[in-house]
Parts: C-alpha cells; sequence; structure tokens
C-alpha cells in the first residue's frame, strides 16, 4: 500500500475510497494535488474540523500538495449535510470577513514554504458568480437525475423528516460537484478529501469529472470523530472549542486536550498529534495523565506556539496545585468603583461567565463548587471586596476543579 494511505488508515483518518487500489497506484507514481473544501459559515474553524487539516498536513508531509477550498460561492447557498433546517443567509461583507479568517488560521496550520508543497488556496465564489444558469443547466445538469439526488442522506433525512429543504440547498451536491471538476480542469487536482458525510457530495464529483472529460479521479472520506462520552467533537458545555487564538485562549485550548476523556488519549494522539506512530505504541501504556499532557502540549504547540504551550502547562501545574495564581488564565475586569462598593458573589461569578444563571450560581455554592483564591465559599450572601484581591489587584474565582477565572481591577 501507498506509504500515505497507509499513514492515512493507520492514524485512524481512512473511513472510505472509492478505489483505493487506484489511488494508491496513482500516489506511488506520481505527487498529486488533493483538496479539502471548507465552507464559511462562521468566523472560525473549531475543532471539528481539525481532522480534516490533519489531512492536509498529511499530504504535505508525503510530499504532496493540498489545495485548500475556501466555499465563498457555496457559502451561500448552504449544505444541508447533518443539517435539520436551512442554514442562516450571511451578508457578503460577513462572508469575506470569515474568509479571511479561516485562511489566515490554515496557514498558521500548513507548511507555507515549501514551494512543491505549499498549499494552494481557492475560492469556488470566482467560478461559481459567473455560471450561466441555462448553459449550466445544458452542460453540468443534464449529468444528474432527480432519482439519484433524493437517495443521499442529506436529502433523504430531510424529507423524511418532513423538514424543509429548499431547492437552494437541493441544488448544493450539484454546485460540490462542479467545485470538483473545475480544480480538476484548472488545478489538475485529482482528490477530494472530506468528511463521512460528504460521500455523497464526492462521488458525484468524481463521476461527473469521468462523463465531461473521461478523466479518473478519486475520493476519500474521514469518519466522523465523536468523544468517548458520545458528545461531538469540538462542542463543550462552554460552547466551540475555536481555533481563532483571539475567540478560545492557549490555556483554554490546552485545558480541553488535557481533560480528555481516558479513553481518548491514545486514539487522538495519533489523529490530532504529529507524533510518529512507533513512538505512540511505546508509550501507550505510560501513565494516562503524563499522555493527556503530552496530547494537549502537541496540539496547543500546532495552534499557539510551543512557549504559548509551556505557559499553559505551567499555569496549569500552579492553579491545580494551588501555589499560586496561573498568569495565563482567561480573565475578566471589574471596575475599582464596584469592588469599593463591594459585588456580590453571584453577580460577579454570572459576570465572569463561569456559570450562566444565578440559580445555577446558588446551587453550585451549596454543593460547595465556588471557591474564591482557593478556598471553598459557602454563603451566597457573601460581599466581594478589596480585602479579596492580591496586591496585584486580582483573584481567582473557580467553580469545581477545572475551571477558573482572574478577576482584575481596572
Amino acid at each position: 500500500m501507498n506509504k500515505f494511505l497507509k499513514e492515512f488508515k493507520d492514524r485512524g483518518y481512512f473511513y472510505q475510497c472509492t478505489s483505493e487500489v487506484g489511488l494508491s497506484k496513482l500516489l506511488d507514481k506520481e505527487k498529486i494535488r488533493g483538496y479539502i473544501g471548507f465552507d464559511c459559515t462562521a468566523e472560525s474553524l473549531h475543532v471539528g474540523s481539525l481532522l480534516q487539516i490533519m489531512c492536509l498536513r498529511l499530504m504535505q508531509k508525503h510530499g504532496h500538495q493540498p489545495v485548500v477550498l475556501i466555499g465563498g460561492g457555496t457559502t451561500r447557498i448552504g449544505d444541508p449535510s447533518g443539517k435539520d433546517k436551512t442554514r442562516k443567509i450571511l451578508s457578503e461583507a460577513e462572508i469575506e470577513k470569515n474568509i479571511k479568517n479561516i485562511e489566515k488560521i490554515l496557514k498558521g496550520f500548513l507548511d507555507n514554504d515549501n514551494p512543491k508543497t505549499k498549499p494552494l488556496f481557492v475560492n469556488n465564489y470566482s467560478w461559481l458568480k459567473k455560471l450561466n444558469y441555462i448553459s449550466f443547466l445544458r452542460n453540468i445538469g443534464k449529468h444528474f437525475t432527480i432519482n439519484r439526488m433524493l437517495t443521499f442522506e442529506s436529502v433523504k433525512t430531510r424529507l423524511e423528516r418532513e423538514q424543509s429543504l429548499s431547492y437552494m440547498e437541493f441544488n448544493y451536491m450539484i454546485l460540490q460537484a462542479y467545485d470538483f471538476l473545475e480544480l480538476n480542469k484548472k488545478e489538475n487536482c485529482t482528490l477530494q478529501i472530506g468528511g463521512s458525510d460528504q460521500w455523497g457530495n464526492i462521488v458525484n464529483g468524481t463521476e461527473l469529472i469521468k462523463r465531461y472529460s473521461q478523466k479518473v479521479a478519486y475520493g476519500l472520506t474521514t469518519p466522523l470523530i465523536t468523544l468517548a462520552t458520545g458528545s461531538k467533537m469540538g462542542k463543550t458545555e462552554k460552547g466551540a472549542i475555536w481555533l481563532d487564538k483571539n475567540l478560545l485562549s492557549s490555556y483554554d485550548y490546552w485545558q480541553f486536550w488535557r481533560n480528555i476523556d481516558d479513553r481518548d488519549v491514545i486514539k487522538f494522539l495519533k489523529i490530532f498529534t504529529d507524533i510518529d506512530l512507533e513512538k505512540i505504541n511505546l508509550i501507550k501504556n505510560d501513565d494516562i495523565n503524563e499522555l493527556k499532557i503530552i496530547l494537549a502540549n502537541e496540539a496547543t504547540t500546532m495552534l499557539h506556539g510551543k512557549l504559548a504551550a509551556s505557559k499553559a502547562l505551567e499555569t496549569a501545574k500552579k492553579t491545580f496545585e494551588g501555589r499560586s495564581i496561573g498568569e495565563d488564565l482567561r480573565s475578566v475586569e471589574v471596575s475599582k468603583k464596584q469592588i469599593d462598593n463591594g459585588i456580590n458573589l453571584i453577580d460577579l461569578v454570572v459576570t465572569s461567565k463561569l456559570l450562566t444563571s444565578k440559580s445555577e450560581v446558588r446551587r453550585t455554592i451549596k454543593n460547595k463548587g465556588i471557591k474564591i483564591n482557593n478556598k471553598t465559599v459557602d454563603d451566597e450572601r457573601l460581599i466581594v471586596s478589596l480585602k479579596y484581591f492580591s496586591n496585584k489587584n486580582f483573584l481567582k474565582l473557580s467553580y469545581g476543579k477545572k475551571k477558573h477565572i482572574i478577576v482584575k481591577i481596572i
């Protein structure tokens, strides 16, 4: 088996391939271009997109050139895959802003120096905006049948649930197939990689290329990654784990990986780090907490850099050992006037966003789950005044053992 495909499988990236034998032979013969598409429905990607990013990195490692398709055009339509309702339609300004930010995030993960493997960024709006409707129907639409389109999971699920599916969304699979055709013609792109929910769209693309130009192209999908708890990768009770440094601190990102369920650690070391697989096999029986720290350090270094990962580790040690207040913790600011007058503990916890409702704070205080400077607070009527702040004008507010925040006076 081709080395790229072997590592793709060994790391747990593989789900389906349109022709594994054919793709393996092609990869043995030449360095190729393969693409992954990212729609711009939010200002940032979150860790739910990280597996796809790791696939791009693996392509570069094996000498292939990744093509990053930014869906400036398809975002204006909305992918119905995995959705039970129509996506919110974004304004032109929002889409353009999201495109720039997502491209910046992806460049941070990829090697941009080697001219042979440097990622090629393309925006499908550059060709979709020029489409003539009649010509598109004649030249591309004739290759698709309604009968077949109705069998695809993204369509079938919505119809079975009697949920609305707009004609606009129904066209998405044709546009994605057309993207692959355009990239095949213009950039000699012969492979599309995507999540398992994209299988139907990817197959459409390979078949359209074959019908339209008699060329062979390949599709490769990755499995849906869920946590051992069954929850979706990238979502927590605090919200999405963003890949934008401005939306989530390096410490919170580090903590996400450090707090992964024991059952997921080895799997995630293979999927979400560049650590050699042989090394992972050698250390897989080591202390689970040490393995979690390795995972957190490696993942955080990839996004935030080695220094940020080291600072996050140091902050975690200080915070959990109770020696001092970690400098890298998320912070919230309160005015000196508020503190001079005194602020109710419940209001302070809600303001800090450690918890979202006053009733939840009251229950947590009753269960001895709130601490100020590592000391449990059991009085919900407590007024937080200047005496709780250090000479540097901050205190540490904690919810349970894992959630901490610095409150600063300004």
